[in-house]
């Protein structure tokens, strides 16, 4: 991808300001300003640096372009060729690095996140496969060194999830699953098929970031709160005492339920950060009519015919319908391995971005 270079000059044109400003005695009198100054000089050092780097790479490369056309000693033009290689490789990488800082930033990223899981068009089998994905994301946070806690749980008879809310708590969990949100599609032959043919369900998920008291403010006035028996499929997370807790938030009639903890203030405490989350996300919508197009169009309704992804059974493929991307490696992606898609789904954000502000 291009470089925007008119807006690269313009930013290093800034910093240069920045740095010269910091020099002037006056602004150290002034801390709020100097602090400000400091804090943004230092933000940008490192797109700087690194696109003076670029540049003193492709003076390097010409250099060395020279040498071999003036030089017929052949060791001589090995080494030079070498040498180009190797600069290449480290301008690819820099302008990738590049790229990646000039990306506007989410608020969100570095947030916890909150994961609800839903079984879609296919019933039994739509349930299964929201156990797989939950199994599917809950290694994946394990591999990262994250943790992750049920909120609530509706199982199947037969080991399905009709419903699975839970959390990922780690530094980045947020922009590592937020491309998650919206319509997978599995084809398999169902466990419970006798027949052996192939089944197409469908299962719902949405990612919300985890908000802060701070940035959500909740009136108590404004719940309604009720205490019930937890229950579950064959027994599960059956409890004995009113532990479960359901929140009725009366102005955007929005309901969260917890159940999966063992006493009613754990699942108070659960509830009302599933509930933050999903005010917040409505606070973010109201203010961003694309964002509210975005996940509608994102999370849909669970018909077959809504997709982001396809897991392939039978040829064990995974393809992301909105970046065309296809792998061959199922088995590891339902295992926790969704590096390849979140690492390509990330690069394609941003290119997105940077497309987007050229025009």
């Amino acid at each position: 991808m291009a470089l925007p270079m008119e807006r690269l000059a313009a930013i290093a044109a800034h910093y240069d300001e920045l740095e010269a400003q910091m020099a002037e005695p006056d602004l150290i009198k002034d801390q709020e300003k100097y602090i400000a100054v400091m804090k943004e000089y230092h933000e940008l050092q490192p797109l700087v640096l690194n696109m003076r780097r670029i540049k003193e790479i492709e003076i390097e490369v010409e250099e060395n372009k020279i040498l071999l056309t003036e030089n017929e000693d052949q060791d001589f033009r090995d080494l030079a060729r070498s040498e180009i290689n190797k600069l290449e490789d480290e301008r690819e990488r820099l302008t990738a690095e590049l790229i990646d800082l000039m990306a506007p930033k989410d608020p969100n990223d570095e947030k916890n996140v909150i994961i609800e899981i839903r079984g879609g068009a296919g019933g039994d089998e739509a349930a299964l496969f929201a156990a797989d994905l939950y199994g599917m994301y809950t290694s994946s946070a394990e591999n990262n060194g994250w943790t992750h806690e049920i909120v609530d749980l509706n199982e199947t008879e037969i080991g399905g999830f009709k419903e699975v809310v839970f959390m990922i708590k780690g530094k980045g969990a947020y922009s590592h699953y937020k491309f998650e949100s919206g319509v997978h599609r599995v084809q398999r032959v169902p466990t419970t098929e006798a027949g052996g043919r192939i089944h197409t369900s469908t299962v719902t998920v949405a990612v919300l970031p985890e908000a802060e008291e701070v940035e959500i403010e909740i009136n108590p006035s404004d719940l309604q709160i009720d205490a019930f028996r937890a229950s579950g499929a064959g027994g599960q997370h059956v409890n004995k005492t009113s532990s479960a807790i359901r929140i009725l938030h009366v102005p955007s009639g929005l309901v969260v339920t917890s159940q999966d903890q063992r006493s009613q203030h754990q699942n108070r405490e659960q509830a009302m950060r599933v509930l933050r989350a999903k005010l917040y996300q409505m606070e973010q919508e109201k203010k961003s009519e694309a964002i509210a197009s975005e996940r509608r169009s994102q999370v849909g309704t669970g018909d077959r015919s809504e997709r982001i992804r396809t897991y392939n059974f039978p040829q064990g493929r995974v393809t992301d319908h909105r970046i065309n991307l296809t792998l061959y490696n199922l088995d590891q992606i339902l295992a926790g391995e969704i590096e390849p898609l979140v690492t390509a789904l990330q690069a394609a954000a941003r290119e997105a971005q940077m497309a987007s502000e050229g025009n």
